[in-house]
Parts: structure tokens; sequence; C-alpha cells
């Protein structure tokens, strides 16, 4: 028996992979949550053999949660299933440990067909997301220009930045004007838009 922890935030959709997950006779959902805080005490609480994580999540991203499981549940194999499919996204969940990943545009039989690959040793990737990855590239920016776009995404001054982020002005005009060229932007929220849309924030 595959035992599933499912982290999604929409509560009709959650039912709803619960509910069909619940019909294959191998599967069993042991534990469901909202946000991606509650993820990691109800892993440690029912002890699934995979968990089922979107990325976007209340609280602690499903990224965050994957990282979290590797370290405190590496047993748990994490599968991403997510509406953004952003070749950042990949490379991000990659390097967190993730089994697999794939879009939510798919069957429901994929996702139970992935399950069972995670299960026994195989990682499962949407093959186009792949694609696509490899044609954009790894994530340009640092940590801390990550930080800094990330920061400016609600249209926050320079000196409201770098109060938030304990950074001098210069300093967070600096690591602005690196993103804005890493991400061959204009501005500002232009680099913010293109790095949201790769996934690299």
């Amino acid at each position: 028996m595959i035992r599933v922890l499912l982290a999604e935030d929409q509560g009709m959709m959650r039912s709803a992979l619960a509910l069909l997950l619940g019909l294959e006779e191998d599967i069993e959902v042991v534990a469901q949550v909202g946000n991606g805080t509650d993820a990691l005490p109800e892993a440690l609480r029912t002890r699934p053999d995979a968990a089922v994580l979107d990325i976007e999540l209340p609280g602690r991203s499903g990224l965050d949660v994957a990282a979290d499981l590797r370290r405190e549940l590496p047993a748990c194999k994490v599968l991403i299933v997510t509406t953004f499919g952003r070749p950042g996204y990949l490379r991000r969940a990659m390097e967190a440990g993730v089994s697999g990943f794939l879009v939510k545009d798919g069957p429901i039989e994929g996702l139970v067909a992935a399950l069972r690959r995670i299960l026994a040793g195989e990682q499962v990737v949407d093959p186009v997301l792949a694609t696509t990855a490899l044609s954009v590239g790894p994530n340009p920016l640092t940590g801390r220009e990550r930080d800094v776009l990330t920061a400016a995404a609600d249209g926050s001054t320079v000196a409201d930045i770098a109060a938030r982020l304990h950074l001098s002005e210069s300093t967070v005009r600096n690591y602005l004007s690196a993103a804005i060229g890493k991400t061959n932007a204009r501005n500002r929220i232009e680099a913010v838009g293109t790095a949201r849309h790769n996934g690299w924030l």
C-alpha cells in the first residue's frame, strides 16, 4: 500500500485528488493539508511513503516542504504537482531532492503512474517542462539578488528594501542593477516579471 500525504491549498482540488487516488487499490491518502506550514508536522505524524505537493502553498512553499521532508523524513518520496510549469521551479525542485514533477493539466492516471514509479525508485518529470528547463538554463540570480527582487515586487522603494533586508541603499541598487542585467530587463518591474515567469523567485 502506498501511503500518501496531499498538500494542496484549493479545497475542492484537494478533495477531488484524495477521492480519485483513494479509488486505487494500492494507494491510501493518510493526510491532507491546505498549507505548507502543516505539511511537515502531519508527515511526521502519519509517516507517508509519498507526499504530493503543490508549489504555491500558504505558509511554506512546496519547495520548502520538499527540503524539510528530505531532511526530516528522507524515506518519504516527494512528487510536485503544479499549475506553474516554470523551468526554474523544476530546477529548484530537483535541488530539493524531489522524485517527480508534474503539471496539473495531465490526467489522474499520470499522477497514479508517477506515484508508483517514484516508489519504485524512478524519477518522473513532465517531458515538455524538462525540455524547456534545459533550453532556459540555470537561474542566473544569486540568493541576495533574488531576495532584493522579491522585496521589490510590491513596488517598495530602495530605502524600504534596504531597511527590510538590513542592507545599505547603495547595496540594494547594486543588486537590483545586477538582477536587471541578468534578466535582460529594462527595469526592476520587468526583471521581477521575467524572474517569476521562469520560476527563479
